[in-house]
């Protein structure tokens, strides 16, 4: 482990001892300070000893408590940023990560470079938004359609009929990136730059999935969207009421 005290530090969490030893490598000679963790009982004993600015976590770990478990208490306990790798590549497990709140998501085998500027990106977006909130810059407009209600600083989303409705962290960042463009078509690498600050594969379909979602809870109609609608070979537009305020 590196000891420029002023290095961003970064916690690897996956049981195989050549990931750790690969990935300490890569971002050490980048000037990162890292530690690493074969499970989850020595992650937790590294994130109380000391402050971290990023953990990689592998979302397969196995074990009693394994990735998907310990993203899952991470994000419930720490607000640090958060990178899942994984061996696979389907939307499902792409999904998954996006809804325990994981910054960005990375597939093994990786490239190195690929790694090193998931890494950089994240912890720019986090320094980023660390900043506004220290500003209170975060826009505080509620936008109303509908007779529904999406507080964009408190995070709120209510029904028309006043209820509550909970959303994941990343279904209400798709909410909101929706309903700040108004009939605009966005196009899924459009999306996931806004919510995720990342392109994906063209193959990734884990937007479609979180729109999925999205309408679901909205009582939207998948076969006859009137919200969000479906602009074939091209993306998603929000198509509020025309009574909306």
């Amino acid at each position: 482990m590196t000891n420029v005290e002023a290095a961003e530090r970064i916690l690897v969490v996956d049981d195989d001892p050549r990931i750790c030893r690969l990935v300490s490598r890569l971002l050490e000679a980048e000037g990162y300070a890292v530690e690493t963790a074969p499970n989850g009982h020595v992650m937790w004993r590294a994130l109380r000893a000391h402050p971290f600015d990023l953990v990689i976590l592998d979302l397969r770990m196995p074990g009693g408590e394994g990735g998907l478990t310990l993203a899952r208490r991470l994000r419930a306990e720490s607000e640090v940023s958060l990178i899942m790798l994984t061996g696979r590549s389907d939307a499902v497990d792409k999904v998954i990560g996006l809804e325990l709140g994981a910054d960005d998501y990375v597939t093994k085998p990786f490239d190195r470079r690929e790694l090193l500027a998931r890494v950089r990106s994240v912890l720019r977006r986090s320094a980023t938004r660390q900043g506004e909130v220290e500003s209170g810059s975060r826009a505080g407009a509620a936008v109303r359609f509908g007779g529904w209600t999406v507080d964009l600083e408190q995070r709120e989303v209510i029904s028309p009929k006043g209820a509550h409705v909970e959303l994941t962290f990343y279904e209400f960042e798709l909410l909101a990136a929706l309903v700040q463009r108004p009939q605009r078509v966005l196009s899924r690498d459009q999306i996931l730059e806004l919510i995720a600050n990342r392109h994906w594969q063209p193959y990734d379909r884990s937007i479609d999935v979180l729109i999925g979602k999205l309408r679901h809870k909205l009582s939207d109609d998948p076969r006859h969207p009137r919200l969000i609608k479906t602009v074939r070979g091209v993306g998603y537009m929000f198509t509020p009421p025309p009574s909306s305020g």
